[in-house]
């Protein structure tokens, strides 16, 4: 009798062990025809973000031009750099920058931290009624209007009846009324204590909606062994959350020298401009105010160059440290 062996074929057939076919990949526009639909709606976003973020970035040209409003791109007069060795060689440039690095490193630490720990104590509340009582009340203050927080900030602050300064008095902390808004040593305090008092709940959000996803069967076996909440909390809530607290901290960190003008413009007055004036305030400035739209742009590109590589580095960093990245 013929021993088989793997390459013999069994007289009378054919061979049974044929290799399955692979299936052909279809290309690019065979998957676009296959999710047509999905492509579809997402068009209209597509089509947003270029119009309103990828176009205008032409306008990056008017910061190496004499920019002339009356006059198109093409007729303009390149300058070359001009407009980058002005804004390195102003003082007040400086002075801008360590206002913006002051108040983003003072809201990148209440701002980032209070959230994640205010997520932690809520997860931790067993009455269901009072955790979303309390949840809903912490981020009502997002959809209120910067105008209407600054107005209310600044009567309690006031010194002619504003809350903070009777409570001073009335407790004897202080003799007379501070002129919290005239002095600028407390406008990092306040712009940072109002942005944190408004944001905090809705970033809570965030992290109360990962805290759910971690398994809950590793409570279970952590309180057979008899492990503490405290125990709990630091390794099993905090590790659960990691890739979202460094996602968030990361973008954080990107948006540094990026943090808006509106609390600042607000907020401040000529007596603070020295502590209140930012990187995009000074380029609203100077750009429309003062109509040096090549100067103001400069600034601007400033700004965003610094933002990405700020954004890349910390992106870098956690990805060697924790694994951890948004690219």
């Amino acid at each position: 009798m013929e021993a088989l062996t793997p390459n013999t074929i069994p007289r009378g057939g054919q061979d049974t062990a044929k290799a399955p076919k692979r299936k052909r990949k279809g290309g690019f526009w065979s998957t676009v025809l296959q999710q047509k639909y999905l492509y579809l709606m997402s068009l209209p976003f597509v089509i947003w973000v270029f119009v309103f973020s990828y176009l205008p970035l032409w306008g990056w040209t008017m910061a190496f031009q004499n920019y002339k409003p009356a006059r198109s791109f093409s007729e303009q007069k390149w300058v070359g750099f001009k407009y980058f060795h002005e804004l390195f060689q102003d003082d007040r440039f400086y002075l801008v920058l360590r206002n913006t690095l002051a108040m983003s490193f003072m809201g990148l630490i209440l701002g980032f931290v209070v959230p994640i720990f205010f997520a932690i104590l809520l997860n931790e509340l067993r009455g269901m009624f009072f955790k979303r009582f309390v949840q809903t009340v912490s981020y009502l203050p997002h959809f209120v209007s910067w105008v209407v927080v600054a107005g209310i900030i600044t009567k309690m602050l006031s010194i002619d009846g504003g809350a903070v300064n009777q409570i001073l008095m009335a407790l004897h902390l202080t003799d007379e009324p501070i002129q919290f808004m005239a002095k600028g040593s407390w406008f990092w305090y306040i712009v940072t204590g109002s942005d944190v008092w408004k944001e905090t709940g809705w970033n809570t959000i965030i992290y109360l909606a990962a805290i759910t996803g971690i398994d809950p069967e590793l409570y279970e076996a952590s309180r057979v062994d008899g492990a503490s909440r405290w125990r709990q909390m630091w390794h099993i809530t905090l590790p659960g959350i990691r890739s979202t607290i460094s996602v968030l901290l990361i973008m954080s960190i990107g948006h540094l020298i990026s943090i808006g003008f509106e609390k600042q413009f607000l907020l401040g007055n000529n007596l603070v401009s020295d502590y209140s004036e930012v990187l995009d305030l000074y380029a609203l400035n100077y750009g429309l105010n003062m109509g040096r739209f090549s100067y103001g742009t400069a600034i601007g590109i400033f700004n965003s160059v610094v933002s990405i590589i700020l954004l890349f580095t910390a992106n870098g960093i956690f990805k060697k440290i924790t694994k951890e990245s948004i690219m």
